[in-house]
């Protein structure tokens, strides 16, 4: 049974007040459950049969338990000084942080174990599944929990990761957690493919932009997916943080039976694609056969009839650490992905040749599933794939910025009092990007998250400026004014004013004492007061050795000396690697047109004080 793949017993959905929100289970699994454990001839206590699946009230009062019993350093899977045996800390292994067991006490006496649990967190609900393991595994956990030298360090093949390793149940339950995350999170977008909206005379895109002749900006083009409508109490596609308050936000029951019904059923995962599930409930299966010749790959459930397109995306996110230093590099790294929605009827091949490889110095590349690529030449590299349906990744790169940076030049900022600072930008733009290269908007924020701003004077030779109560923001580029065929030189000085310091600007970054978190903070009372959270003991650990601002420093701490830039370009990439439409084959031929979109952005796109305190990493030198 172990290397039969993945079936689920249950899965149950719990609210941070320990209560049970949903739950489904599936009496086919069960079933199996119990026949295996009469199999193994185990007729005493223990049996399948002993071991049924908990009522939801035994199942939220048993995780509530272990919150409270293991929360904090042992909720991770650390082995504490009150750590007992038959616990999953008593394991040692951090695994069982992720992979847990719940203990059901009965009211008439006795209780079982659940294991193994796969837990999930997401949009502050606990989601718990449990999938079917064959009963050899379960004892040999069982076990585990009692042994003295147990845990990741143990040289035996019994630990908990050889056990693991044996169960490819657990993978399968960890993907279902998490695809029914993304729909109580409302979480289930495709990813973006970027189309071109510019005029034509009477092509593909002129029924994108409504009429010929109206010129719109790139935008994303989603997968014509006809989704049930969620309820006025859904929370699909609202962000996380609109909880309500005093609780998370509900999510659409409905919409996650629907899900599940198609996507696993008698609790079997035939295919967690959200897009592929809902498409096959609304619209079925194609209606037309395969020929006798071809096999439907599984990424591939539902085939596509109707006007016929492709549509490739290059997006490319650019990592920048600029210093204006002789004694310091600067750092330029490109992360790009090509994305790709093919819709083309039947199972045709599909041959996109990749050009720009040697301009772009690509480091890693990885492929979606579906592709079988060429030996890489000096500069080329051929994909040969049967898309799926709808929008996905079709690769991903790291690559160096083959180009200039597009804002480049120096932040200055010095202290002239306690609560008074004179900064100065000198800053250039698109510096050798001609056109079809476009700036669609570019912002620089000076970031002061340990003071609050009071005010602040200096106009900038170009664009506006606007404060908030912990940063500056200095828009150059607006949107709706691009900037095409033609750099800028944009400088802004002035000076910026903080209100007092109060409290020793911000108390829970003080240094804390190292003996303000020992175990003992595992009992349960401290467990109770703050919620048993891992990450709260983080925070603290690393926080105790972080000292307080220095009065001659009081503006930042060191790594934040800094201002951040934020800009979006189309048009071209940034790395070199791009793809040529006319060069793009489909096999058996037919007529498709073939639209190629590219989009860069910033990332973590940073431009060090010249005047302060700055990381850097020395880079070996090229032999």
């Amino acid at each position: 049974m172990s290397g039969g793949g993945c079936s689920v017993r249950a899965i149950w959905i719990i609210t941070p007040h320990d209560a049970v929100s949903f739950s489904r289970r599936f009496a086919v699994v069960e079933k199996l459950w119990r026949a295996a454990w009469e199999v193994e001839g185990d007729g005493g206590a223990g049996t399948g049969a002993e071991m049924p699946l908990p009522a939801d009230h035994e199942v939220a009062a048993a995780f509530a338990e272990r919150r409270r019993r293991e929360g904090t350093a042992r909720g991770s899977g650390l082995r504490t000084r009150v750590s007992s045996v038959g616990l999953d800390s008593w394991v040692d292994d951090p695994i069982t942080r992720h992979i847990i067991s719940l203990h059901i006490d009965k009211e008439e006496g006795g209780g079982f174990m659940l294991w193994p649990v796969v837990l999930q967190k997401r949009g502050g609900y606990y989601i718990l599944v449990l999938p079917l393991v064959d009963p050899q595994s379960f004892k040999a956990y069982e076990r585990l929990m009692k042994r003295d030298d147990c845990g990741s360090s143990a040289k035996e093949n019994a630990n908990l990761s050889s056990i693991l390793l044996n169960l490819p149940c657990i993978t399968g339950a960890l993907m279902v957690a998490h695809v029914i995350g993304d729909i109580i999170t409302g979480d289930t977008a495709e990813p973006e493919v970027i189309v071109s909206t510019s005029p034509s005379v009477g092509g593909l895109l002129d029924s994108l932009t409504g009429s010929i002749g109206i010129s719109a900006r790139p935008k994303p083009i989603a997968a014509p997916v006809a989704a049930p409508v969620a309820s006025v109490s859904s929370p699909i596609g609202a962000p996380q943080s609109e909880s309500i308050k005093g609780g998370v936000r509900p999510f659409d029951k409905d919409l996650l039976r629907n899900f599940i019904l198609g996507a696993m059923p008698f609790g079997t995962p035939q295919d967690l694609n959200y897009a592929n599930v809902t498409s096959i409930r609304t619209m079925g299966f194609s209606a037309d056969p395969l020929p006798t010749d071809q096999k439907q790959p599984a990424w591939k459930p539902y085939l596509y009839k109707g006007r016929q397109r492709t549509l490739f995306s290059s997006l490319e996110t650019l990592n920048a650490a600029l210093y204006d230093r002789d004694d310091v590099q600067d750092f330029l790294s490109v992360s790009g992905q090509v994305t790709c929605r093919a819709e083309l009827e039947g199972l045709p091949d599909v041959s996109l040749p990749l050009s720009g490889l040697k301009a772009a110095h690509v480091e890693v590349s990885s492929f979606h599933h579906c592709v079988q690529t060429s030996e890489p030449t000096s500069d080329k590299q051929t994909l040969i794939f049967q898309p799926p349906l709808g929008n996905f990744v079709l690769m991903h790169y790291q690559a160096s910025c083959n180009m200039d940076p597009p804002v480049k030049g120096f932040y200055q900022l010095s202290m002239v009092s306690e609560n008074e600072g004179a900064f100065l930008f000198k800053l250039r733009l698109m510096v050798g990007y001609k056109s079809p290269f476009l700036m669609e908007f570019c912002m620089v924020t000076m970031p002061f998250p340990r003071r609050r701003v009071a005010s602040y004077d200096g106009n900038p030779s170009v664009g506006t400026v606007s404060m908030t109560e912990h940063s500056i923001e200095w828009r150059i580029v607006s949107s709706g004014r691009g900037l095409s065929g033609r750099s800028i030189e944009a400088t802004f000085s002035g000076t910026v004013r903080f209100h007092p310091i109060t409290a020793r600007v911000n108390s829970s970054f003080l240094s804390v004492s190292s003996t303000a978190f020992a175990e003992d903070s595992d009992s349960e009372q401290d467990n109770t007061k703050n919620g048993a959270n891992l990450d709260d003991y983080l925070m603290e650990k690393m926080n105790k050795d972080l000292q307080a601002v220095d009065l001659e420093e009081p503006l930042s701490w060191q790594a934040y000396n800094y201002a951040k830039v934020s800009f979006k370009i189309v048009g071209g990439t940034l790395s070199g690697l791009t793809i040529d439409p006319r060069s793009v084959t489909i096999y058996p031929s037919v007529k498709a047109p073939v639209e190629y979109s590219m989009q860069a952005s910033s990332g973590d796109y940073i431009l060090w004080n010249t005047l302060g305190k700055c990381p850097s990493a020395a880079l070996p030198k090229e032999l």
